[in-house]
């Protein structure tokens, strides 16, 4: 594997529609790290559904970008029904041959500084149970168990909140 951590700056920007296929590709090989057999069968069109998100004006898709390529994607919200100062992660992926190179820290830290501005002070996710290394991950940035939404016996995710720290 090629070593990237000496590559060019990373530019984190909103992405664009035209752009959702690219994303779409990097969300399925992310995904594909923590299916032991294998992405299972969807019916998402997810060039489609990646579409919608970066078109959606009550949303944001961030994108991470070195030397051409999209390398990180986040999309977040506030969810329907939800109080105005939280908003939901619902995507957050950092291309495999990229990991360990600090792009999810600063596409997390840019999500972060987005937050803060927009006013919400709570953000929320949930994340595959076999996804060892996301939680690793999101722990190390200050994400803990939502007590709120305690794992079901059954569940293929854990549910995990994040607070903005007192001023």
């Amino acid at each position: 594997m090629t070593s990237h951590k000496t590559a060019g700056p990373l530019v984190i920007r909103p992405a664009e529609p035209g752009e959702a296929e690219a994303v779409a590709a990097l969300h399925a090989r992310a995904r594909a790290t923590y299916y032991p057999d294998g992405l299972p069968p969807s019916d998402v069109d997810w060039t489609d559904a990646w579409r919608g998100s970066i078109e959606r004006p009550d949303g944001e898709v961030l994108c991470g970008v070195r030397d051409g390529e999209i390398v990180a994607v986040a999309s977040f919200r506030t969810p329907e029904g939800e109080p105005a100062d939280m908003v939901k992660l619902y995507q957050f992926h950092v291309s495999p041959d990229r990991w360990r190179a600090g792009l999810g820290s600063a596409l997390h830290a840019a999500c972060v500084e987005r937050w803060l501005a927009a006013g919400s002070r709570t953000a929320v996710l949930d994340v595959h149970v076999d996804n060892r290394r996301a939680q690793a991950f999101y722990a190390r940035q200050g994400w803990v168990p939502d007590p709120e939404h305690p794992p079901a016996e059954d569940d293929h995710h854990l549910f995990l909140r994040w607070t903005a720290p007192e001023e």
